[in-house]
C-alpha cells in the first residue's frame, strides 16, 4: 500500500514537473536586497509564485541583474552557496526545500529491488534519492535528526567530511575526549582538547553515538549530503552526583583499567563541613580509603602506608612542594580556582614518575571566554575571590584568584598572655590564561604564589612560600594524534627568624627549585587501542641552608651549605588495550635516570665502619656540572580489568617506581621547615613495588557503588633518622640518617550512594605500615633491626561523609572520622645523674596515643533559584568537632627541675563553629 501511494504521488509530481515552466524568460534587477526580498520581487513582478521560509536565509545582500533569463537560471544563481534546493511545479509555481531535494521520478528498480543491498557509486554518477522511511531499523522518535549540506541529483563522492566544535551547555566550555562512534561501536573520532572533531561519513543517513565523562549520553541521526560544519551542544549528565564530592561517569569505576584512582570535584566539596568552614579538596581526599594524614595540623599525606614525601603533588603540571597552609590546617590553593583533583594511589600511569606512593594531579578550571563572572566567600578567618573574564571573546580568557587569612584578631583576643603577640596569616594568588589559537592549537599559562607568616611563640617567626609557573601548548596533528608540550618551574623556600633580644638572633633559610620540560603524546589507534608516550627532564637546584645574623648586634656568624644540583630525565610508553569486550589491560614502561651534579664536596667513608665524622676517609671535590653519581632503571606499570558483568569487574595492578628526592625530618610528622635532600654519593634513591587487586560493583542502576581493594607494598632505601639527629645546617647530613626497608599492606572498602535525597560515602581501611632499620653497627640500628610500626601506622581508619537534601535549597551534611591512635615512643624507666632525673625510652613507636575520632556537622542554605538575578548565594553554618573531643596530636616528655613530666598537645579540643558566605556572580 505504501509503495502504491508513493507511486501515485510521484506520478502527479512528475506530470507537473514536465510542464514547460522553464521556457518563460524574465528580466529583473536586485538592488542590494536580501534573498527573501528578491523572492518577493520575483513574486510581484512576474507570473511565478515562490514558496519558502525566511528562516532558511541569512541577511546577506544581493546586487545582481538578469536580462531575458529563465527562472531556473536565476534560482541557480540566487541559491548558490546555500543548502536550499528548488522544484518547478505546475506552470508558475516554485517550491524551495532546505537540505533535501524533491524528485520528479522514482529511482530505477524501486519496485522489487533488495533495499538492503549497498550500492556503490562513482563520481558524478546519477544516484537515486534516499528514502529514509524504508530503513530496516526505525529511528527512535526522540532521536534528533540533523541534515548537513545540500542534496543534489548528483554526488561526486561516496563519503563526506563533517567537522565542528562540541561544547558544554551549562558552562560553554569545550568538551574534550568525547568519543563519536557508530551503532556497532566503531570509533569515528575523539574530540580534541578544545572540543573539535573531524569525521568522514558515508553519504546519507548515519546514526552516531556521543559519549564523554560527565556528559549526558546522546544519539543523533546525521543525514549527510555534502561536506559541512556542525557545532553541537550537550548537557551535563543527569547521573552526576548531586551533593557527593567524588563524581564521574557512572560506568568509570567499573570499566576503567587503572585501579586505585579517585576524582574529587571542588564545586561539590562545598557541602562537606571542615574546620572554620573552608572548602578543601585535599582534606576531602583524606576521607577516602587508603589516604590519611598523621593527624590534625600535620602537613602532607600518607597513602597506602607510604611516607608523606612519597606523594607527587602537581598543580597544572608543575610540582607543588607544600600544598598546605598553616601546618596543614588549610589547603594552599584557592578552592574556587580548582577544576578537578585526580588521585592515583594504585596503578600510577607511566607518564608520572619520581614518587613511590601516589600522584595528586590538581587542575585549575579555565576562565569563561564568553562573559565576566566570579565567585567569592567570606569566613571567620579567610576570604576567597575568583574572577573570570574573556580577553578575546570565544577564544581566550583570564582567571584571577586571591585568598587571604586574617586570624591574628583571634590570637590577640585570647586571654592567654603567651599568645597575645602571636600571629598567623597567609595569602595565595593565581592567574590562569587560556587561549584557543585555532581548532588545532591551544595554549594555557598558569602562575601561582603563596606565603605563610606565623609565630606562635614570642621569639620565632616562621615564613615559607610556594611559587610556580606553567606553560602548556596543546596541538592536534589529526583526529587520532594529540600532543602537549609543557615548560614549568616551581620553588619552595622557608625562613626561621629567631629574635629574643640577645646576641644570638639569626635567620635560617632553605630553598629548592625545580625546572621541568615535558613532551606528552596521545595516539588513538582505534577504540580498542590507545597509546601514551613522551619524554621529560627536570633540573633540581637546592640551597640546603643559610644561617646569618638577624641584626647587627648578633654574634651569629654567616654560614652557607654548598648548593646541590641534579638532572632527572625519563622516557615512557604505555598502551591501553581492550583485548576483548570483557578483558582490558594497561601496560606501561618508564625508564628514568638521575645524575647528581657538582659543584659540590662529597665525603667517602671507611668500609666496615659506621658513617660518622670519625670515619671520613676522603673528601672529593666535584667541579661545575661534573657528574657525582648516576642512578636509574626501568619502572613498570601494569594493570588489568575483567568485566564479569556490565556492573561487576575485577582489577589487578603492579607498580615499580624509583624516587630520587627525600625529605629530611626527625619529627613524628613532617612540617613546613623540613628539608628536601637529593640523592648523591652517600644517599641512594628509594625503590618500591606495589601489588593490588580489587572487585568493583554497581547496584540499583548505578545508584550505589561498592568496591573492595587490597594492596601490598615493599620499598627499600627509605630514609629515616638516627635518634637525636641534627639535620639542619649539617654538611655531613648522611651521618645523621639511615636507609632501610619498608612494607605495608591493607584492605580498602568503599560504598557510595550517588543519587537521592541522601547521598555520600562510607569508607573503611585496615592497613599496616612498618619500617626496618638494620645494620651491623649498633648506632645505625633501630629496635634491634626488627620491623617496627611507622609514625603513621593506623590499622583502623573509618570515614563517613553524608548529605541529606531536604529541598533544593536546604541540606544537612555530616563528616565523621575514626582512626587508631598513631605510634609514639614513651619513657619506660628513669635514672638519676647529677641529682637530676632522666627518662629511659621504649623502643621506637612501641606505644600509641589514644584513638582519634571527630564528628563535624553543617547546614547548607542555597539562595533562591531565580534565573534573572545578579548572583547566586550559598550559606554554610558548620560546627567542627561537635563532640568536643580532645584528640591528642602528640605526647612528649621533658625533664623540668629534676622531674620527668608528660605533656599532650591538641589542635582543636573544643567545638569550632563557623559561618561562611559564598556568592557567585
Amino acid at each position: 500500500m505504501r509503495k502504491c501511494l508513493v507511486l501515485i504521488l510521484f506520478a502527479l509530481v512528475s506530470k507537473a514537473a514536465h510542464s514547460q515552466v522553464g521556457d518563460k524568460e524574465i528580466s529583473i534587477t536586485f538592488d542590494n536586497i536580501s534573498r527573501a526580498e528578491a523572492f518577493e520581487q520575483i513574486n510581484s513582478s512576474s507570473d511565478f509564485k515562490i514558496f519558502y521560509l525566511k528562516d532558511w536565509f541569512t541577511d546577506s545582500l544581493i546586487q545582481k541583474s538578469f536580462v531575458r533569463k529563465d527562472i531556473g537560471f536565476i534560482l541557480d544563481d540566487l541559491l548558490e552557496g546555500t543548502t536550499v534546493n528548488y522544484f518547478l511545479y505546475l506552470p508558475d509555481k516554485v517550491i524551495l526545500t532546505n537540505n533535501n531535494t524533491i524528485y520528479g521520478k522514482l529511482p530505477e528498480g524501486f519496485f522489487g529491488k533488495d533495499t538492503t543491498e549497498v550500492e556503490k557509486v562513482t563520481a558524478s554518477q546519477k544516484v537515486a534519492p534516499i528514502f529514509y522511511g524504508n530503513q530496516d531499523k526505525v529511528v527512535a522518535k526522540s532521536m534528533e535528526t540533523i541534515r548537513v549540506g545540500r542534496e543534489t541529483g548528483t554526488r561526486s563522492k561516496d563519503t563526506y567530511i563533517l567537522s565542528g566544535n562540541i561544547t558544554n551547555f551549562e558552562s560553554g566550555d569545550p568538551i574534550p575526549d568525547m568519543t563519536i562512534s557508530t551503532e556497532n561501536n566503531q570509533l569515528l573520532a575523539v574530540t580534541s582538547f578544545e572540543g573539535f572533531y573531524r569525521i568522514e561519513l558515508p553519504a546519507g543517513s548515519n546514526i552516531l553515538k556521543f559519549r564523554a565523562l560527565g556528559i549526558e549520553r546522546s544519539e543523533k541521526e546525521i543525514i549527510v549530503f555534502n561536506d559541512g560544519t556542525l557545532d553541537l551542544v550537550f548537557e551535563e549528565s543527569v547521573e552526576q552526583l548531586d551533593e557527593v564530592v567524588v563524581q564521574g561517569d557512572i560506568y568509570k569505576n567499573i570499566e576503567e583499567t587503572v585501579s586505585g584512582t579517585e576524582e574529587i570535584d571542588s564545586e561539590e566539596s562545598k557541602t562537606i563541613p571542615l574546620v572554620l568552614g573552608e572548602r578543601d579538596v585535599l582534606k576531602v581526599a583524606t576521607a577516602l580509603p587508603g589516604i590519611s594524614s598523621a593527624g590534625e595540623g600535620a602537613t602532607g599525606f600518607n597513602v597506602r602506608g607510604g611516607k608523606a614525601d612519597q606523594n607527587l603533588v602537581l598543580f597544572d603540571g608543575a610540582t607543588l612542594y607544600n600544598p598546605q597552609h598553616f601546618f596543614g590546617i588549610f589547603s594552599a590553593i584557592n578552592p574556587f580556582s580548582i577544576g578537578q583533583l585526580e588521585v592515583y594511589k594504585g596503578n600510577i600511569p607511566a607518564k608520572f614518575g619520581g614518587r613511590l606512593s601516589s600522584v595528586f594531579d590538581i587542575k585549575t578550571k579555565d576562565g569563561d571566554n564568553t562573559e565576566f563572572k566570579g565567585e567569592a566567600s567570606l569566613g571567620p578567618v579567610t576570604g576567597n575571590l575568583v574572577m573570570e573574564t574573556p580577553i578575546v571573546k570565544g577564544k581566550s580568557s583570564l582567571m584571577f584568584g586571591a585568598r587571604g587569612a586574617y586570624a591574628n584578631w583571634i590570637l590577640r583576643s585570647m586571654k592567654e598572655q603567651s599568645l597575645s603577640k602571636s600571629r598567623a596569616s597567609f595569602y595565595d594568588g593565581i592567574i590562569n590564561y587560556t587561549h584557543q589559537v585555532n581548532e588545532n592549537n591551544r595554549v594555557k599559562a598558569t602562575a601561582y604564589y603563596s606565603k605563610d607568616n606565623f609565630s606562635i611563640s614570642s621569639d620565632s617567626l616562621y615564613i615559607y612560600d610556594n611559587r610556580l609557573v606553567s606553560l602548556r601548548w596543546q596541538h592536534r596533528f589529526n583526529d587520532k594524534h594529540l600532543s602537549e608540550v609543557q615548560l614549568a618551574n616551581s620553588s619552595y623556600t622557608f625562613n626561621i627568624e629567631y629574635e629574643r633580644g640577645a646576641n644570638n638572633d639569626f635567620d635560617l633559610g632553605y630553598k629548592i627549585n625545580e625546572t621541568e620540560a615535558r613532551i606528552n603524546m596521545d595516539y588513538l589507534h582505534s577504540t580498542d587501542l590507545r597509546f601514551n608516550y613522551g619524554v621529560e627532564g627536570k633540573l633540581y637546584a637546592v640551597e640546603p641552608g643559610t644561617l646569618e645574623p638577624l641584626n647587627d648586634g648578633s654574634s651569629i656568624e654567616y654560614n652557607s651549605l654548598e648548593k646541590e644540583r641534579a638532572l632527572e630525565a625519563a622516557a615512557y610508553l604505555s598502551a591501553n588495550y581492550n583485548i576483548t569486550k570483557k578483558l582490558a589491560v594497561d601496560l606501561g614502561m618508564r625508564y628514568s635516570t638521575f645524575m647528581a651534579l657538582g659543584e659540590q664536596t662529597q665525603y667517602e667513608y671507611e668500609e666496615g665502619a659506621p658513617k660518622n665524622q670519625g670515619s671520613v676517609r676522603d673528601t672529593i671535590q666535584y667541579g661545575n656540572n661534573e657528574v657525582i653519581e648516576t642512578y636509574g632503571g626501568p619502572e613498570i606499570r601494569a594493570g588489568a580489568r575483567y568485566l564479569i558483568t556490565p556492573s561487576l569487574s575485577l582489577k589487578a595492578g603492579y607498580n615499580r617506581s624509583i624516587q630520587y628526592v627525600h625529605i629530611l625530618t626527625n619529627n613524628t610528622t613532617i612540617s613546613p621547615i623540613d628539608t628536601w635532600k637529593l640523592s648523591d654519593l652517600n644517599i641512594e634513591p628509594q625503590k618500591g613495588h606495589q601489588y593490588s587487586f580489587g572487585i568493583f560493583k554497581n547496584l540499583d542502576a548505578d545508584a550505589y557503588e561498592i568496591s573492595l581493594e587490597g594492596f601490598y607494598k615493599t620499598s627499600n632505601k627509605v630514609l629515616d633518622f638516627k635518634t637525636g639527629a641534627q639535620l639542619l645546617m649539617n654538611e655531613n647530613v648522611e651521618t645523621e640518617v639511615l636507609q632501610g626497608e619498608g612494607k605495608s599492606y591493607g584492605v580498602e572498602f568503599l560504598i557510595r550512594k550517588n543519587r537521592g535525597k541522601l547521598n555520600g560515602w562510607l569508607g573503611y581501611t585496615y592497613s599496616r605500615s612498618f619500617l626496618k632499620l638494620d645494620s651491623e653497627f649498633e648506632e645505625e640500628r633501630v629496635n634491634n633491626g626488627d620491623f617496627f610500626a611507622s609514625n603513621f601506622d593506623k590499622p583502623h581508619d573509618l570515614s563517613m561523609v553524608a548529605n541529606y537534601k531536604f529541598t533544593r535549597r536546604f541540606s544537612l551534611s555530616a563528616n565523621f572520622v575514626y582512626q587508631t591512635g598513631r605510634p609514639v615512643t614513651v619513657p619506660v624507666g628513669n635514672f638519676t645523674f647529677n641529682d637530676a632525673e632522666y627518662a629511659v625510652y621504649s623502643d621506637r613507636n612501641s606505644y600509641r596515643i589514644p584513638d582519634f575520632y571527630r564528628l563535624d556537622l553543617g547546614f547548607n542554605i542555597e539562595g533562591n533559584h531565580k534565573l534573572n538575578k545578579v548572583g547566586h548565594s550559598f550559606w554554610t553554618i558548620s560546627v567542627y568537632n561537635v563532640l568536643g573531643r580532645n584528640n591528642p596530636y602528640s605526647v612528649f616528655y621533658t625533664t623540668e627541675n629534676g622531674d620527668v613530666k608528660a605533656y599532650k598537645s591538641s589542635i582543636f579540643s573544643i567545638p569550632v563553629p563557623s559561618i561562611t558566605y559564598n556568592f557567585k556572580f
